[in-house]
């Protein structure tokens, strides 16, 4: 049922937002007269690699500077790169992906190589299932552009800050994973571009429907500051990452 309804509503979706992303596509090529779309190396299921389809928000070659992590101030971003990211519109054309079976509507996000390459045991578990356009972490760190804002470091501050939470939080819907969920998911996403608090209420009501610890909880709840935590499996805090 879950690839089913991949299929059909990704391909729906792509027949409804053609028009709409033709004049966004012309404006962003007008930038710089290079493609409108960036083609992402990610690690999906079992570990292969595919090429992630999303509207370019930033310059040519910004992934050549080796910071994987974005912070809303990162110099990179275009000025249509901004309006892009602000209503998520980039991530629409991985609808494509879906429709490939390459994602699902509802998965861990995939990740770029050299962080999975980081990925303790346990996180390996993330690799089991299809990445996903949205998860409970998604929802939870939609504003990781704004965590990492004045950020001297944005790919060490990830791994300790957001990292150690955001894994958890993908693991929790792997172990749960049901088509309810994905359902209830993708309505809280669509609530999250309206009102973030009320989609942060869904998401803890999820949490602790499935009986996850209160520390988790409190994280996902983004009420308290975020701290440095290791990464599940692990017992220290990335200290480095090379």
């Amino acid at each position: 049922m879950k690839r089913l309804f991949d299929i059909t509503v990704s391909f729906l979706g792509l027949m409804l937002t053609v028009l709409f992303f033709i004049p966004i596509c012309v404006l962003i090529w007008l930038q710089d007269f290079h493609s409108p779309f960036y083609i992402a190396p990610r690690v999906g299921k079992d570990g292969k690699i595919f090429k992630m389809v999303k509207l370019r928000s930033m310059i040519i070659d910004a992934d050549k500077t080796g910071v994987d992590s974005t912070s809303s101030q990162d110099k990179r971003i275009t000025p249509i790169g901004r309006f892009v990211r602000a209503y998520k519109l980039d991530e629409i054309p991985q609808l494509w992906n879906v429709l490939k079976g390459e994602m699902s509507f509802v998965g861990p996000r995939p990740n770029v190589k050299r962080e999975v390459d980081l990925y303790t045991e346990i996180e390996s578990n993330l690799l089991t299932v299809q990445p996903g356009i949205t998860d409970i972490s998604s929802i939870v760190f939609s504003d990781l552009n704004d965590i990492l804002k004045n950020s001297q470091d944005p790919n060490l501050d990830y791994n300790q800050l957001v990292r150690p939470w955001k894994s958890r939080l993908s693991l929790v819907y792997v172990e749960n994973q049901s088509f309810w969920l994905d359902i209830r998911l993708i309505f809280l996403t669509a609530i999250a571009l309206v009102s973030r608090p009320l989609a942060l209420e869904g998401v803890n009501k999820i949490l602790l429907e499935l009986d996850v610890d209160k520390e988790l909880c409190q994280i996902a709840s983004r009420q308290t500051e975020l701290y440095a935590f290791p990464p599940p499996g692990a017992s220290d805090i990335v200290r480095s990452r090379g």
